[in-house]
């Protein structure tokens, strides 16, 4: 999730048309707006639906897609354009609501990841984390990135209710443990609030965080010198972007 000057030069993405539209003015974490193309790729060749243009599904999906890219890739509220940033909350399985400031602050990982277990049953210490070594360890695990696509939506605006699924290919070293080229992928429940220009006000996620480390904590645990080395092998290999924003 973070970025290399090649990756920045030019903004425009077929699913998330807002960066067709951003301000010169707009204040971006990595100096330019990102390029999704190898991620795109990824959710093209992978995903379960495939969504009639103008349809609920395929705005939900791209609502979705473009409020992520902008957490993961504007620093300043001001120039979000998909969510209301007075009345913004993000509630994740049932914990206290994040404010837009503090959901920008710790970043999609560890705003998505935070949890109450105690630390020795904690399969990702988000506390331990800052927004750069989170998003440096999910770039490193999933090269490719991790596409992210609506499965069904239940209810329209102005509260959204919708299923999801987040996948990629454990390619790259994750936390010590070697990648096992595999498949990862896990399952949500999204319900989203929206105003009347489809900012969000409150968004609720709700998942399972076992399916998704059930995955990245299968391979072998890696010596010192072993994990240096897929390291450096993950980031020649990976494209700079935010897998979790697909």
């Amino acid at each position: 999730m973070d970025e290399v000057k090649e990756d920045m030069e030019v903004a425009g993405d077929k699913y998330r048309s807002i960066l067709n539209e951003e301000a010169k003015s707009t204040q971006w974490r990595h100096g330019g707006p990102p390029i999704f193309d190898k991620v795109n790729k990824l959710f093209e060749e992978g995903r379960t639906k495939e969504w009639p243009k103008g349809s609920i599904e395929e705005t939900v999906q791209n609502a979705v897609k473009s409020w992520e890219m902008e957490l993961s890739h504007k620093t300043s509220l001001n120039d979000f354009k998909t969510i209301n940033p007075e009345k913004f909350r993000l509630i994740v399985n049932g914990r206290k609501g994040l404010s837009g400031e503090e959901t920008l602050q710790l970043g999609s990982y560890n705003a998505l990841l935070k949890n109450s277990l105690p630390k020795e049953f904690q399969y990702y210490r988000a506390d331990e984390e800052t927004f750069k070594s989170s998003h440096d360890a999910f770039r490193s695990a999933f090269p490719r990135g991790f596409a992210w696509e609506v499965i069904s939506v239940y209810s329209g605006p102005p509260v959204v209710a919708y299923k999801f699924r987040h996948w990629g290919y454990f390619e790259g070293p994750f936390q010590g443990h070697a990648p096992t080229g595999e498949m990862v992928e896990f399952y949500g429940i999204g319900i989203m609030k929206v105003d009347e220009f489809m900012r969000a006000e409150d968004v609720e996620i709700y998942y399972d965080p076992a399916e998704l480390f059930a995955g990245l904590l299968k391979g072998p645990v890696l010596t010192a010198i072993a994990e240096t080395q897929q390291n450096k092998s993950a980031a020649t290999s990976s494209s700079q972007h935010c897998p979790f924003s697909e």
